[in-house]
């Protein structure tokens, strides 16, 4: 019964394929795919198309790359796919014309155990801020951000070590299941929808998961270790933590370098931003509180390497120290808030 229900998938990055691909090997009527129009990147300014684009064109799947979601052709178009049902996974806002259009209505995968870790960054926002556990949720689109009536939410747990990557991989496979499930649940119309609000815990607060900024990758260092560890692990691998080094004689000379991964370090202690390394096998920058051991990076316009690799080609690096960042501040705007 339910593999005749005429489905519309929405979703543009990597995070978005697994579950359309789970809906088309489970063999679901995916009847079309929207996603975000080509975009030029790059210095030659190449047409860069999304990756649930890439897959849909593979599959051989009706595609619309609306400018606008309020475009008369657009919606047109959409509406002649005569879906059922809609599925959200990384897609934009949508306006109430479109959501409102299927009969099952519009469900939206996303990364995170709403009510927390609402907005554009949850995957990266809960390794930023230390947490161990996160999920995904699938929920009803309403007139709000992230707010609609849960339809079922799965845990995930998050290892010490994990960067935001990691966490990306394990959820992806978890929502592609969560996806198949809440499809047949509402088809079945065996589901029942909870309320955002039945999940919160006496007066537990809300962590955002806002869009991340330049200014959040820029790593200040005076912070705890901890704080600049989660971040560098939140921040990896894209759109990565940064540094800056600066020379500390001819302060015309400065690096930037990328930061993918480190380990805390308790046993250094030195002003906050200074560089602490023996030339060839560590090379760390001291925070508040003790140092991170740098051991993954990238120089500017080079490639991604190991330390001991970016140590052979670098010379005297503690003449060098950290310029000042603004992560923690940047952490500080992102503050827990009761639910409205």
């Amino acid at each position: 019964m339910f593999r005749k229900t005429r489905i519309v998938y929405m979703g543009t990055p990597e995070f978005s394929v697994g579950p359309l691909d789970a809906l088309m090997q489970s063999g679901f009527k995916v009847v079309g795919v929207v996603t975000v129009p080509d975009k030029p990147s790059g210095r030659g300014l190449k047409m860069n198309e999304s990756a649930v684009k890439k897959y849909a064109v593979e599959k051989g799947l009706p595609l619309l790359q609306p400018e606008k979601l309020k475009d008369e052709q657009f919606l047109k178009d959409l509406a002649a796919w005569k879906a059922d049902l809609f599925v959200v996974v990384g897609f934009r806002m949508l306006p109430e014309v479109v959501w409102s259009m299927p009969k099952l209505g519009t469900f939206n995968l996303h990364a995170a155990l709403l009510p927390q870790y609402r907005g554009a960054a949850p995957i990266n926002w809960a390794v930023i801020n230390g947490e161990n556990i996160t999920g995904v949720t699938t929920f009803m689109i309403d007139k709000k951000i992230d707010t609609g009536g849960i339809i079922l939410r799965t845990e995930c747990h998050i290892e010490p070590t994990d960067t935001a990557g990691d966490v990306h991989d394990k959820l992806m496979e978890l929502g592609s299941q969560l996806v198949l499930e809440t499809v047949e649940g509402l088809v079945q119309k065996n589901v029942e929808l909870r309320v955002q609000r039945s999940f919160i815990q006496g007066s537990e607060l809300l962590k955002p998961a806002p869009k991340l900024t330049r200014e959040l990758q820029h790593i200040d260092w005076n912070d705890t270790t901890r704080h600049i560890y989660n971040l560098i692990r939140g921040l990896s691998p894209f759109p990565c933590a940064f540094t800056e080094l600066c020379h500390s004689e001819r302060s015309e000379e400065s690096v930037q370098l990328k930061i993918y991964f480190g380990e805390m370090r308790t046993d250094l202690h030195a002003e906050p931003g200074t560089v602490l390394s023996d030339g060839k096998t560590y090379l760390a920058i001291a925070t508040e509180d003790g140092a991170i051991a740098i051991t993954d990076l990238q120089l500017a316009g080079k490639k991604r390497m190991d330390v001991k690799s970016f140590l052979l080609g670098f010379r005297n690096p503690t003449s060098y120290v950290a310029t000042q960042g603004t992560s923690k501040a940047e952490m500080a705007k992102a503050q827990p808030v009761e639910d409205e």
